[in-house]
C-alpha cells in the first residue's frame, strides 16, 4: 500500500490546484465531492508526513544512544509513537467507501410486537436524534406516522454533516445500523410483568448530493395525493396535501404526509426516492463486485437481525461484531459511538485480510 502513496501525493496538489478554480465552486455537487476527497488525502499526507518526521527522530535518538545513555531512554517511547503512525497511516490507506462523507436518509419502522415495537421504534428514533446532537449532525424530521400509545409506525429523517472529512460522514458511521433491531423488555401494556421479545427495522439510505445525480424521468413516475391521517386513522387535514410517489421501473413506493403543504410533501418525497434509488443501484453493483470489496459488516440483507436491547439486564449487544455492554440506559440517550466503532474496526480488519490476500 505505501507504493501507492507518490499517486496520491500527485493527486493531491492536483486537488489542490482544482479546488483553486472557482469555476468548481460554481457547481455545488462537484466542489462537495472534490473537497471530500482533498480532506481524505489530507489525512493521509499529515499521516505521512508525521510518520516520516518520527522515522528521523528515531534514527537521530539512536545515533545519540550510542554517546550518552540518556537518550536510550527514549527509544522504547519514539518506536511505540512510530509504530501507532505506520499503523494509523496503513489504515487510512485502505480503500475507503466511496460514499463515506455522504450524508444519510434514515428510515424506521415498528415490526413484531404491535404496540410494543412502535414504542420502540420511537425510542430509537431518539436514540438517534441524540446521537446525531453528540456529533454535531443536522436532524430533519422528513414524515412521521404516529400509533396511538405515541410511538412511532414509522418515521423518515435525513442527518447531514458541515465535516467534509469522509471519515467524520454520516454514512461513514450509520451504514452499519441497517437490519432489525431487538428488544426485551416489559411493555406498559403488561400487566403481569412478563417480559415480551419485539423488533424494528431500520433502513440507511446515503442520501444524493444533486437531483442530477440519480437522473428520474418524470414519466416514469406515479403521483397520487391524499388526504394525511394521523394515530387511529383520525384525519389530521383537510386537503389532499399527502403524497405518494411510485418509481414504476423499481417500484419503489414513498409516500409523505408531515407536511401541510403538497409541494413541500412531494420534495421530501423526491429527496427519500432518489436515496433509495442509488441504494439500489449501489446494491445491484455491489452484488457483482468481489468479496474483498464488499463490506464484511454491512449486510445488504435488511432483515437481518443485528442487535438486541435487554432491557432488564440494562445490556446491549451487537451479533455481528460481538460487542456487549451493560449500559443501554445511557445507548438510549445517544451513547452509541463505542458501538458504531466496533462495527468500523471490525470492517476494517476484513479490508485489511483481503487486501493482504489473507
Amino acid at each position: 500500500m505505501l507504493d501507492s502513496l507518490a499517486g496520491l501525493r500527485a493527486e493531491h496538489a492536483k486537488l489542490q490546484e482544482q479546488l483553486s478554480d472557482s469555476a468548481v465552486h460554481g457547481n455545488p455537487a462537484l466542489a462537495k465531492k472534490l473537497n471530500r476527497r482533498y480532506a481524505e488525502l489530507s489525512a493521509m499526507m499529515l499521516a505521512e508526513s508525521n510518520a516520516i518526521q518520527l522515522t528521523d527522530d528515531l534514527a537521530a535518538a539512536r545515533e545519540l544512544a550510542k554517546e550518552d545513555e540518556a537518550f536510550a531512554e527514549e527509544l522504547p517511547l519514539i518506536e511505540q509513537q512510530l509504530h501507532e503512525a505506520q499503523e494509523k497511516l496503513k489504515r487510512l490507506l485502505i480503500p475507503r467507501d466511496p460514499d463515506d462523507g455522504r450524508d444519510v436518509i434514515m428510515e424506521i419502522k415498528a415490526g413484531e410486537g404491535g404496540a410494543e415495537s412502535a414504542l420502540f421504534a420511537g425510542d430509537l428514533l431518539r436514540m438517534y436524534l441524540h446521537y446525531a446532537t453528540s456529533k454535531g449532525w443536522k436532524s430533519e424530521i422528513l414524515d412521521r406516522t404516529e400509533s396511538d400509545l405515541g410511538g412511532i409506525k414509522d418515521v423518515q429523517i435525513a442527518l447531514k454533516s458541515n465535516s467534509t472529512d469522509p471519515s467524520q460522514g454520516v454514512w461513514a458511521h450509520l451504514k452499519y445500523e441497517g437490519g432489525v433491531h431487538r428488544v426485551q423488555r416489559v411493555p406498559v401494556t403488561e400487566t403481569q410483568g412478563r417480559i415480551h421479545t419485539s423488533a424494528a427495522g431500520v433502513l440507511v439510505f446515503p442520501e444524493v448530493d444533486a437531483p442530477e445525480e440519480v437522473e428520474i424521468s418524470q414519466n416514469d413516475l406515479r403521483i397520487d395525493v391524499f388526504r394525511s391521517s394521523g394515530p387511529g386513522g383520525q384525519s389530521v387535514n383537510t386537503t389532499d396535501s399527502a403524497v405518494r410517489i411510485t418509481h414504476l421501473p423499481t417500484g419503489i413506493v414513498v409516500s409523505m404526509q408531515n407536511e401541510k403543504s403538497q409541494l413541500q410533501n412531494r420534495e421530501a418525497g423526491m429527496r427519500v426516492l432518489r436515496a433509495r434509488i442509488l441504494a439500489a443501484q449501489q446494491e445491484a453493483a455491489e452484488a457483482e463486485a468481489s468479496a474483498a470489496r464488499r463490506s464484511q459488516v454491512r449486510s445488504v440483507d435488511r432483515s437481518e437481525r443485528i442487535r438486541t436491547y435487554n432491557f432488564p439486564e440494562n445490556r446491549i449487544a451487537d451479533h455481528r461484531t460481538g460487542y456487549k455492554s451493560y449500559n443501554l440506559d445511557q445507548v438510549m440517550d445517544g451513547a452509541l459511538e463505542p458501538i458504531v466503532i466496533s462495527a468500523i474496526k471490525m470492517d476494517e480488519e476484513a479490508r485489511l485480510q483481503a487486501l493482504s490476500g489473507e
